[in-house]
C-alpha cells in the first residue's frame, strides 16, 4: 500500500488525509447489507498496513460522514458540462461493461465528487495511478474554472508523481491483471483469478500467481509491449521487494525459467500477505474508532469552511 508507506515517511511534514470513500463505493451495484462491515474492514487493512494512529497529522475518516462532500460536489457539477464528463475515460469503459440500463448517474457524476474530496481541503498533492489521471486533471480544471470566476477558491492539486522528490518514478501506479496482463488488476472483474486481493490465503495467492499468463518467447525481460505478463510479474517482484523495477528486471534478464519467476513472485506475495493478515488479526478497534472520531472532528470542521467560502461566492450564503 503506497499510500500507507507515504503516510509513514511524511506523517509530521505534511497533513496527511486517507479516507474510506464510502459514497464513491455504490456507483456501481453492490450488496448494501454488507457495507458498513465492508467500511470498517477498510479502514482496518490501512492500520494493518502500519498507518500510524498516534499521529496527529495522519486523519483517518468516512467520506459520508463528512456532508461537505455531497454539497461541494453538487456546487461543481452545476459549473461541469455534460460533454466533459462524457468524455471520461473510465464512464465510457465501465458504461459499456454494464449496458445502459445498469449504468448509473453516480457513475457519470464520479469524477466531480472525487474533485470535491480533494479541493475540501486545500489538497496539494495527489496519489494516483494510471486510470485516474484525467479525473485529477478534472479536478485542476475545475478548481481554475472556479478560480477565475469567482476568486482565490481552491489550491490547484498536483499529482505526487511529479514529486520526486517524495515518490521517486511512476513504477507500480498500475498493477495488471494475472490472466489479462493487458489491464489493470482490478477488484470489480468477473472473475478474480487475475486479483490478488489483501484477503486471499496466501496459498491461494500463490497459486493465482503460478497460474499467471506470459508468452511463448522463452526469455525473460522488461517489456510491457511485447512481454505483458513478465513484465507485470517483475513489477510485483520489485514493489514487494521494495527495489526498482529495472533492477529486478536486470537480476532476471535473459533467464528462460518463467516457472522460476514465477515461483519467486508466488513465494514473496505469499510471505508478505502471512505477515499483513497477522497485524491484521492485531488491529485494535477502540483505537481505530477514537482515531476516526478524531480525525471526522476535524475534517468536518476544515470541509464545512471551505464549503462555506464557495456558499458565499455563490450567492448561497450571505
Amino acid at each position: 500500500m503506497p499510500l500507507i508507506d507515504i503516510a509513514k515517511q511524511h506523517a509530521g511534514e505534511y497533513d496527511i488525509n486517507l479516507f474510506v470513500p464510502d459514497l464513491h463505493s455504490f456507483t456501481t451495484p453492490i450488496d448494501h447489507s454488507h457495507l458498513q462491515a465492508q467500511v470498517m474492514h477498510n479502514l482496518r487493512l490501512y492500520i494493518a498496513a502500519g498507518l500510524p494512529l498516534d499521529n496527529e497529522s495522519v486523519h483517518i475518516y468516512r467520506q459520508s460522514y463528512i456532508s461537505a462532500h455531497s454539497e461541494l460536489a453538487w456546487i461543481l457539477s452545476c459549473f461541469t458540462g455534460f460533454g466533459e464528463m462524457n468524455r471520461m475515460i473510465e464512464f465510457k469503459d465501465k458504461s459499456a461493461k454494464f449496458g445502459d440500463n445498469r449504468v448509473t448517474v453516480g457513475l457519470f457524476n464520479y469524477p466531480i465528487l472525487m474533485a470535491a474530496d480533494i479541493l475540501l481541503y486545500g489538497t496539494r498533492y495527489v496519489p494516483v495511478g494510471d486510470d485516474q489521471r484525467q479525473h485529477l486533471e478534472f479536478a485542476r480544471n475545475i478548481a481554475e474554472r472556479m478560480n477565475s470566476q469567482f476568486g482565490d477558491l481552491f489550491v490547484i492539486p498536483e499529482s505526487v508523481t511529479k514529486q520526486h522528490e517524495f515518490f521517486g518514478n511512476d513504477e507500480g501506479l498500475r498493477i495488471k491483471d494475472l490472466i489479462d496482463p493487458t489491464k489493470k488488476m482490478s477488484k470489480s472483474d468477473d472473475s478474480d483469478r487475475g486479483i490478488i486481493f489483501l484477503g486471499d490465503k496466501p496459498e491461494e495467492a500463490a497459486k493465482k500467481i503460478m497460474g499467471a499468463a506470459t508468452d511463448s518467447l522463452a526469455s525473460i525481460h522488461l517489456d510491457f509491449e511485447k512481454q505483458p505478463g513478465i513484465s507485470n510479474l517483475l513489477q510485483i517482484l520489485a514493489l514487494i521487494q521494495a527495489k526498482p523495477v529495472q533492477r529486478v528486471a536486470d537480476e532476471w534478464s535473459g533467464k528462460t525459467s518463467y516457472g522460476e519467476l514465477k515461483s519467486a513472485v508466488a513465494e514473496t506475495v505469499k510471505n508478505l500477505l502471512s505477515d499483513f493478515q497477522a497485524r491484521l488479526q492485531q488491529v485494535d478497534d477502540s483505537k481505530l474508532q477514537a482515531k476516526l472520531e478524531l480525525s471526522e472532528v476535524k475534517m468536518n470542521e476544515i470541509g464545512s469552511a471551505t464549503l462555506l467560502k464557495v456558499q458565499k461566492v455563490v450567492g448561497l450564503r450571505p
